[in-house]
Parts: C-alpha cells; structure tokens; sequence
C-alpha cells in the first residue's frame, strides 16, 4: 500500500484531520490514545491539535476527574480518559515500579506495606505533597542514605506511594491543576476506579491491544510490544482473542477485523492538513517509528539532535515537535521564549495555510502555555541550541 495512504489513514485514525472538532477532552483520548505525560505540554497539544480545546478546557475536565495522569501501559504515566482509568491501573500492575530498586537496599515488603497504611491514615485528613506525607508519617519513613541516592532513590516513601497509586487507591493531583508540571499532592481515591472492575491481567492486556490497534493500525507486533512492554508470547496471547488480520500478504503489520475495508476505502484528502504536534505525541509514540511518517526525500535530511546533527530517518524520536501534513512530518519547531514565537523549518514549500496553522499554535502557546516544554527537564537555556538550529535552516 501507498505509504502516503498509510500515513494519512493514521492522522485520519488520530483525529488530525479535523475529525474530532468539538469533542471532550475524554472523548479524544478514547480515539487517539492515552496521551503521553513527561511534565511537558503534549497532553494540551493531543488535545488542541485535535479538538482546538483551550487550556483551561482541559484544566477543568482533569479537576472534574474525567480525565487523569494515571501510571498505565508500562508502568509510564499517560493522561486517560475515565473509561480507561482502571484498565490502565489493571496494566500498570504487571511491573515493579521502584520496589525492586529498594529490595536491593534492603527494603522489604513487610515494611512498604507499613508505610502505606500510614500514608493512608495521613491522607484520611486531608491531600498532602510529600514533604507533608514525609512529617505526617513520621519514622515509617526512611532514608536510604548514599546508596539509595545513587539509585535515585533516597527514601522508602515514593515506592509506597507507587504502590498506592497503581492499586487506586490514592491519586496525585498537579499542586495548580496543570499538566505541563510536576508538583503534586496526594489524595485518597475515593470510589477506587478497580472496585468493580473484573478482568484478569491477561484479558486487560486483549483490552489493551483492542485499543491499541483501533487508535494506531495497522502496526506490527513489535510495535505493539513496544508500547505495552510485553514479550513476544505475551504480545502474541493478548492479540489472538482479536483475531486481527494482516495489512496485505506478506505484511507483518496488522489490522482490526473490518478496518482493512475501511482503508481500501479510505480516500486521503486532496488539499494539505497542518496540524501542530508534540515531538511524543501519539501518532509518532505508539508505533515510535518516525521514519514511517517521513517522505523518502526527507530521510537523509539533516537536523540537529541530542548528539549533534544527525539524519533525520535515523532517530528513534523525533528531536523536536512536529508539524504534519495528512500524517507525515513536513516539519519541526520549537518554542522560543525571548522572542515569544515559534521557531520553525518546512520540508515543504510554504503556503499561507502552513503559515496560519503556526499562528494559531504559537497563539495558543504564548497566550494559553506560556511556553512547550517537551518534558519535565526541558527549559528555555537547554532549548536554545535546537532554537538556533531551526532559526538557521529557516533562515531566520
């Protein structure tokens, strides 16, 4: 199959052509996925490229819980929408978190599950951040001295609070309501969103799949695998309940029963689409392969990365956000805060629909964000090499 066709049947499946205008914030995660959260603005940008939803939109529905930064698919914290929040909980089980790391310092069970009860008890009065849990909880708390800060782990409350968190029990809610931070306070999770929820690991792992292949197929098992973290028997267990068919003969990527027909029949718009991503949002994340959303002629073209300048087929991820057209990366950019605008290249000749779908997203951001941070570590300083590059090669 064309790969043009391809790419434009994923941004069509993602919502990035207009499809899901005026939807709920849950809404569009439901279609297009969880939305990958790293203390960055790529859960406002999921939801602004797909259903124009103001900042404040999205504040309110996360302070109305119909929406959540839950530990899910890997163990990794994704926004869900509530319909998924104890299947993303259920999965999210399946690891260990930060326990592993302490049982080599010498950390038992025994002793977390003490320290979660007076974490418990602690919250029953009132949400606390953790310097507040560290006072309320007194000596069931412990240091772990310079081995455990060599480890990235200086003391036994984060893994009670994992613990309390994947079982729903407790929740973290953002200190301002934002999602492009990370300082959070603590609250009990009341009902526990798993209190009726009947599905053993395995069958929740076929619920995942379901989902996965409906926002992002077709996408091979590898890719599948990727995403949720299991082995290839696990993968392949989850996946046979669904009977998925292949993309065409000989083709390891695969399909949803039905959705084949509906590519065949899928016409890819005529007239360009722009659409402003993150650099991890969801059409390049869950398959993680931006080589399959490049044109041949860009594969080779030269960006600045981490490293150095590298080709641009080459990368794992994308080194900055994205600027698609029908689902192929016809661009990159970057927020620049001095100058309170977006730096951008273009693979393509510019037109004024291009220019326009960047004014409205460098509107969004300056009015509404105050700036896109790609993760939590991400700021201006560290930024200004990747702004400089893309200024250059635009000529700017």
């Amino acid at each position: 199959m064309d790969q043009s066709k391809l790419r434009a049947w994923w941004a069509h499946r993602q919502g990035l052509d207009g499809g899901l205008a005026g939807k709920s914030a849950a809404e569009v995660l439901e279609r297009a996925g969880w939305a990958r959260s790293v203390g960055g603005v790529g859960p406002y940008l999921t939801l602004f490229s797909r259903a124009g939803l103001s900042r404040e939109k999205v504040d309110a529905a996360v302070a109305n819980t119909e929406i959540h930064e839950l530990p899910s698919a890997r163990s990794c914290t994704y926004v869900l929408p509530t319909s998924d929040f104890a299947l993303g909980l259920k999965v999210a089980q399946s690891f260990p978190g930060e326990m592993k790391t302490a049982e080599k310092l010498g950390v038992t069970p025994k002793e977390i599950d003490k320290l979660c009860d007076a974490v418990l008890h602690a919250l029953e009065k009132e949400p606390l951040d953790p310097d507040g849990l560290r006072e309320a909880t007194g000596k069931a708390v412990r240091n772990l001295g310079a081995e455990g800060k060599k480890k990235g782990l200086t003391t036994t409350l984060p893994v009670a609070l994992g613990k309390l968190q994947v079982a729903g029990d407790i929740r973290r809610v953002p200190v301002n309501g934002r999602l492009d931070q990370q300082r959070y306070k603590y609250t009990l999770w009341r009902p526990n969103p798993l209190r009726n929820f009947k599905l053993s690991t395995e069958e929740a792992y076929t619920e995942l799949a379901r989902r996965y292949f409906a926002w992002i197929g077709p996408a091979s098992i590898a890719e599948f695998q990727w995403f949720s973290a299991l082995g290839v028997k696990a993968a392949k267990a989850a996946m046979e309940p669904l009977k998925l068919e292949p993309l065409a003969a000989g083709d390891d990527r695969l399909m949803l029963p039905g959705d084949r027909a509906k590519l065949e029949a899928f016409k890819v718009p005529k007239d360009p689409l722009y659409v402003l991503t993150s650099g991890i949002d969801s059409i390049v994340l869950l398959r993680r392969d931006p080589k399959g959303l490049l044109d041949a002629k860009d594969i080779d073209r030269q960006v600045f990365a981490e490293k150095g300048v590298k080709p641009l087929g080459e990368l794992p991820d994308l080194p900055s956000h994205a600027i698609l057209d029908r689902g192929r990366v016809v661009g990159l950019w970057e927020y620049d805060t001095a100058a309170d605008s977006i730096a951008w290249i273009s693979f393509v000749k510019k037109d004024k629909a291009l220019e326009e779908a960047v004014a409205r997203t460098e509107q969004y951001v300056r009015e509404q964000l105050g700036d896109a941070r790609s993760f939590s570590l991400d700021s201006p300083k560290s930024r200004a090499p990747r702004v400089a590059a893309l200024r250059k090669a635009a000529g700017k």
